[in-house]
């Protein structure tokens, strides 16, 4: 069985981005000094599935920060050739969120991280998110990317832990109710 994890950073007011897909609030805020737990969270995860935003965003980082292999969602980029020095390391698909984890159990895969708005809205209308790790950055944006979109009917959330940062941030992990 493939489960699947989120683990990511809001602003007060639920949103990932603002509008553009700038996330400078949340890196002016990163204190190194903090263990949010991620180095833990990805520790135990054999792919890492994620949206085109999320990878466009990537891209622009210094450099590639992912050891494991990412599938990008997109239908955008499906037909597209993988950057040369993504060759191996990261692919393309436009497949649904129950297609992608049935391809990814045939290649023995189990804990997948799930990464970027439209992604996550996704595997949580298909019920297919085992948990939820959302790091409350103390900010109000006003607007930008929400976290949440709308969904088909409630999903209920059993709170595992919460924790707080000096920094300021607020981490809740929940799992979800099946």
């Amino acid at each position: 069985m493939v489960t699947t994890h989120v683990f990511i950073a809001v602003s007060l007011d639920g949103y990932i981005a603002r509008q553009d897909g700038d996330i400078d609030w949340l890196l002016q805020r990163d204190d190194p000094t903090e263990d949010h737990g991620y180095a833990a969270f990805i520790a135990d995860k054999d792919w890492i599935v994620m949206g085109r935003g999320s990878y466009e965003k990537v891209l622009t980082f210094d450099e590639w920060p992912y050891d494991r292999p990412v599938l990008v969602l997109s239908r955008q980029l499906t037909d597209l050739p993988v950057p040369e020095k993504l060759k191996g390391k990261v692919q393309f698909s436009c497949r649904t969120p129950a297609e992608v984890l049935a391809d990814l159990k045939g290649q023995n895969a189990h804990r997948v991280y799930i990464d970027g708005g439209q992604v996550i809205q996704s595997f949580l209308r298909e019920g297919l998110v085992s948990d939820i790790v959302i790091t409350t950055v103390p900010v109000l944006l006003g607007s930008g990317k929400p976290l949440f979109g709308s969904l088909n009917g409630d999903i209920d959330l059993t709170l595992l832990s919460s924790r707080s940062f000096p920094s300021g941030l607020v981490q809740s992990h929940y799992r979800l109710m099946s």
